[in-house]
């Protein structure tokens, strides 16, 4: 019997890994790792050393910013 694991598509996720967000922004992965940089982004989130991005708060920056 085959298992199928399913994919959570990523408008559903909760936080994003760096690739994910560029795919899902058509923002670059350079950029995006040089934003979650800043001091205060409110949209890094770090698990260990790893930083994933809070989709919510990623899609709410990008929404009020006109340059980035």
């Amino acid at each position: 019997m085959e298992q199928s694991i399913e994919k959570v598509p990523i408008y559903l996720k909760m936080t994003l890994t760096i690739r994910e967000a560029a795919e899902y922004s058509n923002i670059g992965i350079n950029k995006i790792d040089s934003m979650l940089r800043m001091p205060n982004c409110p949209f890094v989130l770090f698990v260990g050393s790893k930083k994933l991005v809070k989709r919510k708060a990623f899609e709410d920056y990008i929404g009020q910013r006109l340059i980035i």
